[in-house]
């Protein structure tokens, strides 16, 4: 086998290896990085949940203050009705002045129903909002938990993608950059698996049968031969 085509299936073979950890160290923290999105996710609509309920419990105790104060003005107005009840002088006007306090207590009445259910409505929503801002608060402790302890145990293969990464930079400094830049081709395309053995004529990248010639140049060794159907870079193990 020419020494130098040796020598560079050798160092991309473990340039392969470093590339097979790079890509499994990547999944793993593109998977944690998606199980935290998803937490964050449930944590938010928790939230906007909480926030809504809010919202109503605000507008109910609005529609509170609103009824009491009509209330309230209506209490002045039938005060004022009787104070001008007693000072009227002729019979129309008495029944007119009548009239009006029985419309203003009417209304009132009307009033202080409304309010009542109003009242009821708020003071179990803000039993809801309480009861949901508690839940919201653990959900929000245990989600923090589980966001620190996915960090603590991503921390190690964080370490190691790094490691693998100056491993691949250093060898890549001894190949040719054409080579380089070729690996790198096929690694995209082939989901990381650039250099594969050869077995009984099968690459084990696709498995699929090579020619015998071609076959026979790989067990040689003078060049770099690609699998014609999946491009990867072959290389020929006896064992």
């Amino acid at each position: 086998m020419n020494e130098i085509s040796k020598q560079n299936i050798e160092k991309l073979i473990k340039l392969q290896e470093a590339e097979t950890e790079i890509v499994r160290l990547t999944a793993v923290l593109e998977k944690i990085v998606h199980e935290k999105i998803k937490l964050n996710a449930k944590l938010i609509q928790f939230e906007a949940g909480l926030k809504e309920k809010q919202e109503i419990f605000s507008k109910l105790e609005k529609d509170c203050r609103d009824l009491e104060m009509e209330i309230k003005i209506l209490d002045d107005r039938i005060v004022k009705s009787n104070e001008k009840l007693r000072m009227v002088k002729t019979n129309k006007e008495y029944q007119l002045c009548l009239r009006e306090v029985d419309d203003s207590k009417k209304h009132k009445d009307a009033l202080e129903t409304q309010l009542l259910e109003y009242m009821d409505e708020r003071d179990a929503t803000r039993t809801i909002v309480e009861d949901t801002l508690k839940e919201y608060e653990l959900l929000k402790e245990k989600i923090t938990q589980e966001q620190k302890n996915i960090e603590k145990n991503s921390s190690d293969d964080r370490e190691l993608l790094d490691e693998y990464e100056a491993r691949k930079a250093d060898i890549g400094q001894t190949l040719d950059k054409a080579l380089m830049t070729r690996f790198g081709k096929v690694s995209k395309m082939n989901k990381g698996l650039v250099v594969v053995p050869v077995r009984n004529e099968v690459c084990m990248g696709c498995f699929m049968n090579i020619p015998p010639q071609l076959y026979i140049e790989v067990q040689r060794g003078d060049v770099l031969i690609s699998c014609p159907q999946c491009s990867r870079i072959l290389y020929y193990r006896n064992s």
